[in-house]
């Protein structure tokens, strides 16, 4: 049987400010402002005290799946302005040294496997991304951003035409974190 309601709740801490407008939610914090549009989910957001709740009325198994959905992606905006994101990164290579810088919005891997050519990611939104010797970090408040970087960034050096048991050489995920380390 159905359930009449499904309902969420995400509860706001003090020191962030949830605005709705409508399926348009804004959550502004001590790191900064998301801004996310949520027209295309057959839900209602509304803002109550300190409490966002995200509900569907006779919901089926998909718009009760999203009602669930929309409250983490709240829940992440939320915490993405209060402590924000980090993603390391390990630059792992056998015998040719691989080099990593950044570039404006990308990430250009050089010397990977001996290759002449570049190999080159994109960095997307507003994520920093910072090469410390062996480790890359990328950090940011919008954790879609931060955690698709981060794997642009490992399927930027993706071994192709040879057998990845024995070419382990690349960039790879180690660590994900809350909170930024450096600012």
């Amino acid at each position: 049987m159905r359930r009449l309601l499904e309902l969420r709740t995400v509860e706001v801490p003090d020191n962030v400010q949830v605005k709705i407008d409508g399926k348009r939610v804004e959550v502004i914090g001590e790191k900064g402002r998301l801004v996310r549009d949520f027209s295309y989910a057959p839900v209602s957001i509304s803002l109550e005290g300190n409490t966002v709740k995200v509900q569907s009325e006779w919901p089926r198994k998909k718009e009760a799946a999203i009602t669930g959905t929309v409250a983490a992606h709240i829940r992440n905006m939320i915490i993405g302005v209060s402590e924000g994101f980090t993603y390391k990164l390990k630059i792992v290579f056998s015998h040719f040294p691989i080099s990593v810088k950044v570039e404006d919005k990308k990430v250009i891997i050089e010397n990977f496997i001996g290759e002449k050519s570049s190999r080159v990611a994109e960095i997307r939104g507003d994520t920093k991304v910072i090469v410390q010797s062996e480790d890359v970090i990328v950090q940011g408040i919008n954790l879609e951003d931060v955690s698709q970087t981060a794997a642009n960034i490992e399927q930027a050096t993706k071994v192709k035409k040879k057998d990845p048991r024995v070419f382990l050489d690349g960039i790879y995920l180690y660590e994900r974190k809350r909170g930024m380390e450096i600012e």
